[in-house]
């Protein structure tokens, strides 16, 4: 969500910073926009199309200059728009559009319409309706010749979540960022400095990198910086930060025969477990980061802390923790978690799920968690240098490898494998995983690659049921016991990339609501692996039937779920017991992408959504 660059430079910047929006496109915005220094003025040009479109517009417009910030937006304040588009001008009470000062930002500012009546007071006028153009303006009237003072004047003004990137007309070759809530990293360089929300989109640019801290000022010159930080008293110190060698990858990665990144990431599951598990040789507290047993013992329940798809992975976990580990656990969606009154335990384990590592949901609610005296956290991510492994105490890094695609897939799966891990390492820590079961569990974990390779062969069949969900506006999705949260995602993959509605239920919620639904237009997705509730998921399944509803089923092969007028079935190689659930949730990603490409959808970037959500 939103991604910003900037840069100071003696060279024309503005292909790096096009190619860092490149970089970032996978984040998901629908405007975007670029603003130089150039010949003694403020230049930009913006667009509500796709980063390739701005490129081509400054191109001909012939944009250049050797200090500049870009930007993709995401739409919060004002419809996507031109005149919403970032970089926003202030130029002064009554000079409109005029530029002496040019702002991007990320985050969302809360105060802004009590700070928008000030600033009209005092003559400023606005052209849209962002929260971003009262930062420029404000920034701009705090404006006394030195743009780094100004910012940190305005900082303090600003309340809720935000990430800047600006600079001024009239100090050429300085760029003055700023974060509260919202990441932002300093890329630094020979001669030249370098702003962005990722370090993604410095990407052979520099591997030099600053990760700021809340409430960190920082000043970009040519060849040298300085960083402030807000103390609590308010007042800004100057502060070292640490430089690190930070490999990035461009997510403008090869698509190879692959039609959407999608489809791609889907097919690099084996691989990304595979990675993910390299160097568990057994089961030990160590895999989570030194000091994990001496945090991990003694806990005596978990926390999971997620939003959207992660939140299923710790549904899912939910399970496990409880019927291997013998721990209570309660799964909380994140945006809900600290507005509510709950009891805190100091001997709980909160564990964060995250992608990104950057879900400002999560970490607001992880913070929530630690000032109720919750100190024992633990985070489950796929990015090693985010925010959230930096306020997390242990951490478990998944490897699955840039996700470029909106809607997760390997990322989702690589989360399980994690899961797994912990639970595992915590009943071992409780005396409740024998040596036996331990290397059982390994053994499995060991195949699931190859287990998830054979549920990949699948595919020519799906694409057979895909056609047969494109008429359809809406869907079922049922499963029971620790797949719930597996038809939970399948119905989360189908909404959020083919726009059907989709719901899920565990079966035995049909008779008490959503039976009222099912009919001959309405398909009901299940998954129906080999386990102890099957007998029961057969009942519920004779339950649609009677209602005339059209059944797909997923079904283990020992399962005796045959096809027949109404019910059609798909079998999955085997079972696999506990990790069947990251079996079974393959072919529903697959079902849920080759039915988006048949209804013609942008498959890696859908409408209205984000990859990384960074606001509230």
């Amino acid at each position: 969500m939103c991604g910003i660059v900037g840069a100071v430079s003696t060279r024309n910047i503005v292909p790096i910073l096009i190619e860092g929006l490149k970089r970032l496109e996978y984040r998901g915005y629908d405007s975007c926009g670029v603003a130089v220094h150039q010949a003694g003025q403020l230049r930009r040009a913006r667009s509500t199309s796709r980063v390739a479109e701005l490129d081509a517009q400054v191109r001909e417009e012939r944009v250049e200059g050797a200090t500049g910030i870009a930007h993709t937006r995401w739409a919060t304040h004002g419809a996507p728009a031109v005149h919403n588009a970032h970089p926003h001008f202030s130029g002064g009470p009554g000079a409109g559009a005029q530029g002496r000062i040019a702002l991007v930002h990320n985050g969302i500012i809360e105060n802004h319409d009590e700070l928008r009546a000030e600033l009209k007071a005092k003559g400023y006028a606005f052209t849209s309706q962002t929260d971003t153009e009262v930062i420029a303006h404000l920034v701009d009237h705090h404006y006394d010749g030195d743009l780094f003072e100004a910012v940190q004047r305005a900082a303090p003004q600003l309340k809720g979540a935000y990430a800047i990137a600006v600079f001024c007309r009239d100090e050429p070759h300085r760029v003055v960022g700023a974060r509260e809530g919202s990441p932002l990293v300093m890329g630094v360089g020979k001669g030249e400095n370098f702003l962005a929300s990722d370090a993604m989109a410095l990407a052979g640019v520099t591997d030099q990198i600053v990760y700021l801290e809340e409430g960190d000022v920082v000043d970009l010159q040519l060849g040298k910086h300085w960083i402030v930080a807000r103390g609590a008293d308010g007042n800004f110190k100057r502060v070292q930060r640490e430089v690190r060698t930070v490999q990035a990858h461009s997510g403008a990665a090869d698509l190879g025969p692959y039609r959407h990144y999608m489809q791609k990431e889907i097919f690099e599951q084996p691989r990304a477990i595979a990675d993910t598990l390299d160097g568990v040789g057994g089961i030990d507290a160590s895999l989570f980061g030194d000091g994990a047993a001496k945090l991990l013992d003694g806990v005596d329940r978990v926390l999971i802390l997620a939003c959207g798809t992660s939140y299923y992975a710790g549904s899912t976990a939910r399970y496990w923790l409880e019927a291997i580990a013998g721990l209570p656990t309660t799964v909380e969606i994140a945006s809900e978690y600290r507005y509510r009154e709950s009891v805190a335990d100091p001997r709980t384990l909160v564990v964060t799920i995250s992608q990104s590592g950057e879900t400002a949901d999560t970490i607001a609610a992880l913070k929530h968690a630690r000032a109720l005296g919750m100190e024992r956290t633990l985070t489950i991510c796929n990015v090693a240098t985010s925010a959230m492994v930096r306020e997390c105490k242990l951490a478990f890094i998944t490897r699955a490898g840039v996700e470029i695609g909106v809607a997760s897939t390997k990322a989702f799966t690589t989360q399980l494998v994690a899961l797994f891990l912990l639970t595992l390492v915590l009943a071992k820590l409780r005396g409740k995983l024998p040596p036996k079961g331990e290397q059982a569990a390994l053994r499995n974990l060991r195949h699931l690659p190859a287990a998830v390779q054979s549920v990949l062969a699948l595919e020519p069949q799906i694409i057979g049921w895909a056609e047969a969900f494109v008429p359809r506006q809406h869907a079922l999705f049922l499963g029971r016991g620790r797949h719930y949260p597996v038809a939970l995602e399948g119905a989360l993959k189908l909404k959020e990339i083919s726009y059907i509605h989709a719901e899920a239920y565990p079966a035995g919620e049909l008779k008490h609501g959503p039976l009222a639904l099912v009919d001959a237009e309405m398909p009901v997705v299940t998954v129906a692996p080999a386990d102890d509730l099957i007998e029961k998921l057969k009942s519920n399944m004779q339950e649609v039937r009677a209602r005339g509803g059209q059944l797909y089923v997923f079904a283990d092969a020992d399962t005796r779920i045959e096809s027949s007028t109404g019910i059609h079935v798909i079998r999955l190689p085997e079972h696999y017991g506990a990790l069947s659930p990251i079996l079974h949730v393959v072919p529903l990603q697959l079902l849920a992408y080759h039915t988006a490409v048949a209804r013609g959808t942008d498959v890696d970037k859908p409408r209205n959504l984000a990859k990384s959500v960074t606001v509230e």
